[in-house]
């Protein structure tokens, strides 16, 4: 995953810059979506009800010019249909919040009644050059 949102690109900039100093969040959020939510968040198609909420990821730190979840994420299963899951974001909170990072997935997911979605420890790499 390597597309920073408009909003983390300002924020980066200015921290950067001596602008204005940018606080990292407390924690990072795991979100997943049925299509690309865009720089912007605007076309966010983030999974909403049955079940769904975003789940916290923890990152190793960086070298080389990323940086890789060091534990699993797992979801609970879902309690309807999710649809298919073809995109996942990193966000700085549990609910709305601000979008830092977006990217496709691998391999898209259908997710129905009983599925869950996991993403293994080191699967889940952001990147910056």
């Amino acid at each position: 995953m390597a597309a920073a949102s408009d909003f983390l690109e300002l924020k980066l900039l200015d921290h950067a810059l001596a602008t204005t100093a940018y606080t990292a969040p407390g924690n990072v959020y795991v979100g997943l979506h049925t299509g690309s939510p865009g720089d912007d968040d605007a076309g966010s198609n983030e999974i909403t009800g049955n079940g769904y909420t975003r789940k916290v990821a923890a990152f190793a730190a960086a070298a080389s010019g990323s940086a890789s979840t060091n534990a699993t994420i797992t979801f609970d299963a879902a309690t309807g249909t999710w649809g298919t899951i073809t995109h996942i974001s990193l966000y700085d909170a549990t609910t709305s919040g601000n979008l830092m990072f977006h990217g496709a997935v691998t391999t898209s997911k259908q997710i129905e009644i009983g599925d869950t979605f996991q993403i293994s420890s080191g699967n889940l790499t952001i990147s910056l050059d």
